[in-house]
Order: C-alpha cells, then structure tokens, then sequence
C-alpha cells in the first residue's frame, strides 16, 4: 500500500478524471504535499465507461475557454507523461433537421466566431461528402467545428494521475475516506480505511471529486451537493469495412451522437425522459460496473439510428453499454468551496461532459484554490448557485429525469423545466396563478413570468422566433410605461445583517457609503480585490444597528457566503429572512395615485424620495415602502409580512381597478430593466467585470475610506478604461436577442450581448454587451459603425453608453 502521510496540504476524494484534473494542475502549481484517495480503482466510477467526446464549443466565453483549455491539455499529456491519450481532433459536424434547430447551430456558429473557435456552415451535400454513410435527405443544416476531437477517457485520466505523481503528490488506490473531519464550521482533515486498516490526515482543504458519490459524501457534513445518477446508453458495432476516421457526429433532433472508434461505429443517446439509477444508495461493492440492459429503453433511438446510419442495419452489436452518469438540476456541473464548510471544495456532477470539462475545471480550481479568488467568471458552475432544498432525493430523482435529455433538447430562450416544480411559492402563488399567470422557476422559486388572457392557453410555445407571450409582454410592458403594474417579487434574497459591528463589516465588503440615516437605501456592489463585482445589491438601514440586504433570489446562497466569509472576529449577525416577507412591487406613472388609494400615508417625494423607506398602512394592513425601482419608473416595493401579504394583494387589486393595474411578470420586468440599460447579476456584470467598466462608477465612493476592492477602483480610474457596456438597439424592429449574439464593430467581431430582450417602448430589440476601447474616449466609442449578428446574419445596430429609455432619471423622481 502507498504510504499515507499524517497531514497533507490538501486532500482529494475521488479517482475519476476530476479529481485527477485537480491533483494534476494543484500539483503543477507547486503543491507537492497533496493526497488523492480512491475507494476502488482509478476511472472505475464513470470515467472509464465515458464516450471522450471533446467539443470545445459551450454555451459562454469562459465554458468555452475550459473546454478549449481541455482540448489543448489533452493533446500535449501524451509526450509529457508518455501515457497515450488517444487524443485526435477529427473535428465534429452537427446537423439541424428542423428549422428551429438550424436556427440554433447557426447562432452558436456566430458565437464559435465571437469566441475565437475555428467554425462554419456547411451544407447538406458538404455534409454527405465528409460523412459519405449518413442519410442527410432531410437534413437541412449543419455546422463544422474542425478542432473538436475524442479521446480515450481512462487513459486522459491516468495520464493526469501520472502528471500529478512526478510533481510529488500521492495517489492512494483502494483507500475510502469514511469521514471528513471538521472544527468551527472550517474542514481539519479526513479519516480512511483500507483492508481494515485505519488513519487520519490532518489537512487544510478536502477536495470532494467523488462523481455520484458526491452528494452523499457532502451530506455527512451537511453539505448539500444536489446531483443524482441516471444511466447512459450507447452501443459499439462490430468493426465495419472501409469505415476510416470520421468527425464526431451530433444528431440533437434525434437524441443522437455518432463516433467512429478503431473501425467501428458507437451510437449513443440522451434521451427525453431518462432513468434515473441508485434511489437508495450506490452498492460498496461498485467498480467498473455496467447496469443492466435495457434495449427497450434504447429501441427508440435506434431505430432512428438505422434511418440515419443506413449501415447500422447490417452492422452487428459488439456491445450494447448502459452506465451510470450524475446530472444535477440545472445540467450545469459543480466547482468551488461550499458556503456550509471552509476548506470543503467541490468538483463534480458534470452531465455527461466531464472528459471535455475536467480539464479545464480542475486547472481553474486548482487555480481558485491557490489564489483564494477564481482565474475568471465561473459563476455558471459555482457550487454556490445549489439551493440547500435540492439535496432532497426526491426532487433529484424527478429533475434528473429530465435535464439528461436537455443536453441534446432545443435550447430555446426562456425554455422552463418542467419536472419537479413547485416546491418554493409566494404566499400570492394561488392568487396570482387564478389570474392566468404562467409561472418559470429560478432556485427553486416559482415566479410568474407572464400573464394570460382569459380564454389563452397558459403553456410556453418555445421558438427562436417571437414566443406565444410576446403580446402578453408588450401590454404588461406599455402599462408600466404609461399606467400602473404590480409585480410579486417574493423572490428576492432578504439578508439581515445586525449587531455592534454590523455598519463596519458593510462599509468594508461595499463599494458604496452604507453610514446613511435610518431610513434610507443605497445601491452598491461588493467587490473582489480586482473591483469585479461578486454582488449587486440594495441595504436599507433598518436602525443604528440593523441593515436589511436585498439581493436577486439566484445570487442568495452566494451573497450570504460572501457576507459571513468576511464577518470575521466582528460583533455581526448574518441572517436568512428572504421566507418572512412578501414583496409587493407597485410600478408606473400611476404608482403614487395607486398608493393613495389603499393608504392614508403621504407618499409625496417631500416626505417619501427616491432612496427611502418607511412604514405604512395597507388596506388594514403594515407594510416598508421601498422607494426604488428596477424598472426605471416610479414605484415602491412594498415589504410585507407573509401572513398579510394576500390580504395586500387583495387591497391593491381592488383600488387599481379604476386605475388600470395590471398584473405583470418577470418578462416584463426584463424588458422593462434593459431600455433603462439597468444591470443583471451574471450576465451584464460578473465577478470578472471591473465595477467602472460595467459603468457603476456612480455607486462607488472611495472617499469614505478603505473598502475591498478600492485599490482597483483608484487604479482603474488612473489607467483608464480598456472596455465600457454599450446598449445597442436594433434598427429593424423585427430580430430578437437574448444573450450571447455577436457584437460587430466597423466590420470586425469585439464582443458578445451579455443580456438582451424586446425594448417594448423603444420599439425594437435591446442588448447589452461589453466594447473593448483602449485609450478611446466616449465620442470615439459612439463614432463607430455597430451590427449585432444573429444566426449569421448582421443587423444595424444603434450604441449608446446611457440608457435610451429616460436617460437622466426623471420618471424614477417624479
């Protein structure tokens, strides 16, 4: 057996790819004093049984960059560890066979271009001529990406393991970690058992790479990592004659992907409704187990299959595989230290693209981990986006049931899960869904998103095109211009933050002056040390002592580590109250008219302005008026007790009649935000974007002293800016954007639409993206020719670094 040392630096669980990744890229940033346990063999969870598809294109820059990263890493391990990889970049073709889904590869072409990624269109006769077995007779597009590869997982992963052991770290097989040990809420080492043999090492930071284990390894120390297994099918024909190296081939409408291998053909599936496996636990005895067959399951995409691959009909079945994958809730995979635990880390639940993801994600945790901060955004996998409610196995087991299909699934913008809903709802949910609202969901909440009509039917109608709720929109939208509209935001994240030492930890963690008058809000952003935003946020002070901080509902878990990670030795109570109140937003022209109807209290900008709060009376009800607004109109959120919330509800339906109050929803609320140019929490601004370039210089006051993040901030200002977020709007009234269109300057691509949705009033569609400008001043950046592409193909764009929709902020004032 390897010996194993009394202490490590850090010690990783789990010998898949992952884990792997990790030790190797730790271990290459000079952490020899690392220990990797495997409870059985190296590979014999999921890695070995993986199909080594390598694609580089993902659906944002920084996936994108790790899946790159990935592909170059696998390339070069062969000659520096002398393990074969079998790495090959034989390229990769997807085909549409919908019109619907040609519009889809071909705005992921567009974004391959923005993101530097060697692509193109090709046709369906191109397509027969690279793929001479393939039935493309209705095929109707398809996109060429000729760096994509395939490799051999196991191999990818022992090659990793070698890299990891020649910089000195220790790799244990056969060694299961049976607890991680803990003091103060901070992770002290790990305990193991081999052969009945026992110990302990004594370590800073655990790494939990343990794939389907990982959920209930976290959960014995109350760590929630939600993921759950399903199992995967693919089958290997006998060898072919004349079959030579072919691209990978992705048949999405079909649930398909094709990989020629050594003279034989794999066919492999991600079905709609998937088989979620290991309800009660995962056997002890499990290592390189296969499941049981299930053609029946499979028949289905076989079939297919056989039209498709006309040569599969003759070709025999060398081996038909079913094997177990972990999905999580959102198909999105896990990194980063978790919120419940210091010193706990994660990495796992890839979704069935963890040869393609580890690479890159174990160089970029290894990196976070080292540097304490993430090399960039990572966001969209960080372990802090999970909601604590998602380690129920039950809900695991019906979402997964689901997500291993989205993979291949029609990515269509503002597309709703539709299992395992429900479980988190507004005290109004029942009031508002007998209204016809139609409802998405966002960590587990459910918000209403748009409003039908009577008599239309209450379901999503997905299309890349204009969706069955656009004119459901525009009217919501059109009356929160012009009249009145009344949005449930329940959903926002509520932090109180109180005690003795309570003004000075939010002086520090904000960029913005919080030491204001009880009674007032400032808006702020918390920064890293590089002036990236790590959270976007209102505090209103409550008293001398008490702070509440109102965050968007998918920022939550993440704010609040955030918060209490930099509490410290200070007199301070950090507390979740988002579920004590109801949020109650009152938006338009006819706000104010609409107050005084359901209140005797003075809602006149003398005794209520922009920036304040106060108590006030509701029907016969209590409620805190928040003069703010996310809309760009004037408005209160209304803070109310959950137990009065219907009651609210009620009172202000009834006195809007005369007033026309509509009901509106998240969509709108969208729409509305980006004509005011307004920022979103991980599109528009990222812990990666520096706090002057996203253009909130305006919430930063580095007179008031030392804050984190300040240094960046001065700096900044003395260097100048190297990109400014630019609004664009679209010339032609017609083309959507959603996020990540290309955003074209004099002829060239510069960037990606970080958000966009149908500027309702303005009269056309709306983006935000960042602009790089070096040494460039305002007037430079405007002088120059805009286009967004789309799909590919190119649309006049107007640019302006103010909002377009009331560019000096009257209406929020009126």
């Amino acid at each position: 057996m390897t010996a194993l040392p009394p202490k490590a630096r850090a010690v990783i669980i789990g010998g898949g790819v992952s884990g792997c990744s990790v030790a190797y890229h730790l271990a290459k940033l000079g952490w020899s004093d690392i220990v990797l346990l495997e409870r059985k063999q190296l590979t014999s969870g999921t890695t070995w049984h993986a199909a080594g598809l390598v694609g580089q294109l993902r659906g944002s820059r920084n996936m994108t960059r790790l899946a790159k990263y990935s592909a170059d890493l696998y390339a070069k391990l062969e000659a520096e560890t002398g393990v074969a990889t079998g790495m090959r970049q034989v390229g990769s073709i997807t085909v549409a066979l919908t019109e619907e889904r040609k519009e889809e590869i071909y705005r992921q072409a567009s974004l391959a271009r923005a993101f530097d990624v060697d692509v193109r269109e090709i046709s369906p006769a191109e397509v027969k001529a690279m793929y001479p077995h393939l039935n493309v007779s209705d095929v109707m597009a398809a996109v060429h990406l000729p760096l994509d590869g395939q490799c051999d997982p196991a191999n990818i992963a022992m090659a990793l393991a070698k890299g990891a052991r020649m910089r000195g770290a220790t790799i244990a097989e056969g060694v299961k970690v049976t607890a991680v040990h803990e003091t103060g809420r901070r992770v002290t080492g790990v305990s193991w058992e081999k052969d009945g043999e026992q110990g302990t090492i004594e370590a800073d930071i655990v790494i939990n790479c343990a794939g389907m284990w990982a959920r209930e390894l976290a959960a014995q120390n109350g760590v929630a990592v939600p993921l759950h297994a399903c199992e995967h099918f693919y089958l290997i024909t006998e060898p072919i004659p004349g079959l030579t190296r072919l691209p990978v081939l992705r048949v999405p409408d079909e649930c398909a992907y094709y990989k020629e291998d050594a003279g034989k053909m794999m066919l492999g599936a991600f079905e709609p409704v998937a088989k979620p496996w290991g309800m009660d636990g995962i056997p002890e005895s499990f290592c390189f187990d296969q499941l049981p067959e299930d053609m029946d399951h499979f028949a289905p995409i076989l079939e297919l299959g056989v039209n498709r691959m006309p040569m599969l009909e003759t070709a025999g079945i060398h081996t038909f595989f079913n094997g177990p994958e972990s999905f999580t809730p959102d198909d999105r995979y896990y990194l980063g230290e978790t919120p419940e635990l210091a010193g706990y880390w994660v990495a796992a639940g890839y979704n069935s693209i963890g040869i393609v993801s580890s690479g890159g994600a174990g160089m970029a945790l290894a990196q976070w981990i080292h540097d304490g901060e993430p090399p960039f955004d990572l966001w969209e996998v960080d372990i802090r986006r999970a909601q604590p409610f998602q380690k129920n196995r039950r809900y695991l087991k019906e979402r997964v049931t689901e997500t291993l299909g989205l993979l291949y699934a029609d990515h269509f913008p503002y597309r709703q899960m539709a299992s395992a809903r429900g479980v988190r709802r507004s005290p109004l949910h029942e009031h508002l869904k007998a209204r016809g609202a139609v409802f998405g969901e966002v960590a587990g909440f459910e918000r209403a998103n748009w409003f039908a009509r009577p008599g239309q039917e209450r379901e999503y109608r997905y299309s890349w095109k204009r969706q069955n709720w656009f004119d459901n929109q525009r009217d919501e939208h059109l009356a929160v211009r012009t009249g009145v509209g009344l949005f449930d935001m329940t959903s926002f994240g509520k932090i109180r933050v109180e005690g003795r030492d309570a003004l000075a930890v939010l002086q520090r963690l904000s960029a913005n002056d919080i030491d204001v008058p009880a009674g007032r809000i400032v808006y702020t952003q918390m920064l890293n040390a590089r002036g990236g935003i790590e959270s976007d946020l209102t505090v209103a002070r409550l008293t001398e002592t008490a702070f509440l901080a109102v965050v968007p509902g998918a920022t939550l878990q993440r704010d609040l580590a955030w918060i209490r990670r930099h509490v410290g030795d200070a007199f301070c109570v950090i507390t979740d109250v988002t579920a004590g109140e109801a949020v109650l937003c009152v938006m338009g022209p006819k706000a104010r008219d609409l107050m005084r109807k359901v209140s005797p209290d003075d809602f006149s900008n003398d005794t209520n302005p922009f920036g304040t709060f106060r108590e006030v009376e509701v029907g016969m009800g209590l409620a805190r008026a928040h003069r703010v607004t996310y809309v760009g109109e004037l408005g209160w959120e209304l803070y109310v007790p959950t137990d009065q919330a219907a009651h609210v509800f009620e009172a202000l339906e009834e006195a809007g009649q005369d007033l026309g109050l509509r009901l509106c929803g998240l969509h709108t609320l969208d729409s509305c935000r980006i004509e005011k140019a307004f920022r979103h929490f991980g599109h528009d601004i990222t812990d990666e974007d520096h706090v002057l370039e996203a253009g909130l210089g305006f919430a930063v006051k580095t007179a008031k002293g030392d804050f984190i993040g300040r240094d960046a901030v001065l700096q900044k200002r003395e260097a100048g800016l190297d990109r400014r977020l630019v609004q664009f709007r679209l010339a032609d009234p017609e083309p959507l954007l959603f996020h990540n269109e290309a955003i074209v300057r004099d002829g060239a691509i510069v960037g990606t639409i970080t958000s966009g949705n149908y500027g309702h009033f303005l009269g056309a569609a709306i983006g935000l993206g960042y602009v790089p400008c070096p040494g460039e001043s305002e007037a430079d950046i405007l002088s120059s020719t805009y286009e967004i592409e789309i799909a590919g193909v190119r649309h006049a764009a107007h640019a302006s670094l103010k909002p377009m929709y009331d560019p000096k902020a009257e209406r929020v004032r009126m």
